[in-house]
């Protein structure tokens, strides 16, 4: 049995965020990190981007050089599933013992739970056709870009990012591409309808058919291989490949098994503690207070995030608290569309666009009356820059100006107004 230390579960980049900040802070006990997967941990955003659209290799992926764990004295185990964990009898707070799905077990005194999310599955006819794939981890990439190259028509079901930018990698290598979206936009849970109807519009003009308010009801399939789509009006698309991207779930069932509490993922607080004190959390597993204000809990699925709360987590196990506030940001690239996030539009009542969509340039400012809550940015750095650190800084635009797209933005920036106390 391994040694007693810290253990981390979930070989992702908030597990490796954790380890490597233990280390930063001075922590000298052992730290054992535990995942699933046979690969080191690595990048994920370039696999539906960069990866997939054949520039960037599998090897250049890795977060860290093979000998940095040996270096940094941090124990990486790959290919081992953690499906229990039992606590000492005296309680929590004295460690415990972790228990993989092959039968081997990791004493630890610290815990650490990195263990990040799946993707929803399909629950229709011909879900398990051969050519039917997914797009969260190493080997779901390396099999879609293996497919590809073969692909003439590729059915992407869900407009949401990971969708699109699938998407628009295959139509760069000239694939025949449909988008198909339950919703009645693109990316509806996370952008304004302005932003939705620009890339709407953008992946149109590039050639991807998109439907909307459009479900699957059946995948086709001859000799075991997809062949086609039915939809909800019996139409059929060709489809020699159909990948799916209908949202992420939170790998919940460890916490579950161990009484944790669970909402919408993990429940953490600012310090990333989970209902269980001694047991931290971090990434796409969590539900955690509003990054900014601290006020109600927000789930995040994003990279800033796993590492921003990862090294909270870090900090807390070492004994050194440091509660998480900061502006989150996000971004995603569809082929030359980079849109870039910074802050959380949740609750806003008021958008103002700076520039013109049709330009493929422009920036949305969204607020909750005069109080500047975010910015969607797309080929628009500059805008995107002065805002996140806006919003870093307690500064505010006043939304009456802001669109003036002549007038650079840091140009409008003024000190936000003291709200009342409560």
């Amino acid at each position: 049995m391994v040694q007693l230390g810290t253990l981390i579960v979930g070989a992702s980049q908030a597990g490796l965020q954790i380890a490597s900040s233990l280390r930063e802070l001075g922590y000298a006990e052992p730290i054992t990190l535990v995942g699933s997967e046979m690969h080191p941990p690595y990048q994920r955003p370039p696999l539906s981007k960069g990866f997939l659209a054949g520039d960037v290799e599998a090897d250049g992926l890795a977060f860290r050089s093979p000998t940095y764990y040996a270096d940094h004295a941090i124990e990486l185990v790959r290919g081992e599933l953690v499906t229990g964990v039992r606590f000492d009898e005296a309680g929590a707070e004295h460690g415990g013992v972790a228990r993989a799905e092959s039968g081997r077990e990791f004493a630890f005194d610290q815990l650490a739970l990195a263990v990040g999310g799946r993707p929803r599955r399909l629950e229709i006819p011909g879900k398990d056709l051969d050519g039917v794939s997914y797009l969260r981890d190493m080997d779901d990439a390396i099999r879609l870009r293996t497919l590809m190259p073969e692909a003439r028509s590729i059915v992407v079901l869900g407009g949401g990012f990971i969708g699109l930018e699938a998407a628009a990698a295959a139509r760069a290598q000239d694939k025949r591409v449909t988008v198909v979206e339950a919703a009645d936009r693109l990316i509806g849970r996370a952008v304004a309808p302005v932003v939705s109807e620009f890339y709407l519009d953008a992946h149109r003009r590039r050639g991807v058919d998109v439907r909307l308010d459009t479900t699957v009801t059946e995948i086709l399939g001859e000799a075991g291989r997809v062949t086609a789509v039915r939809l909800h009006d019996g139409a059929e698309l060709p489809a020699d490949l159909v990948l799916v991207g209908i949202g992420m779930l939170p790998r919940i069932r460890l916490a579950e098994s161990m009484g944790l509490k669970i909402e919408t993922g993990i429940v953490v607080d600012e310090h990333a503690r989970t209902s269980v004190p001694t047991v931290v959390a971090a990434g796409d597993c969590t539900v955690l207070p509003h990054p900014m204000t601290g006020v109600g809990r927000v789930r995040l699925e994003s990279v800033q995030n796993a590492v921003a709360q990862a090294r909270v987590a870090a900090a807390t196990l070492a004994g050194k608290p440091d509660p998480l506030r900061t502006v989150p940001w996000f971004w995603s690239d569809q082929g030359d569309l980079k849109l870039q996030i910074a802050g959380l539009n949740t609750g806003y009542d008021r958008t103002v666009v700076r520039g013109e969509p049709s330009t493929e340039s422009f920036a949305v400012l969204y607020y909750r009356g005069h109080q500047l809550l975010s910015v969607d940015a797309v080929n628009a750095p500059r805008d995107y820059l002065v805002v996140r650190k806006a919003l870093t800084d307690g500064s505010t635009v006043d939304p009456a100006r802001a669109g003036d797209a002549d007038v650079p933005l840091k140009e409008l920036l003024v000190a936000a107004p003291q709200r009342a106390s409560a």
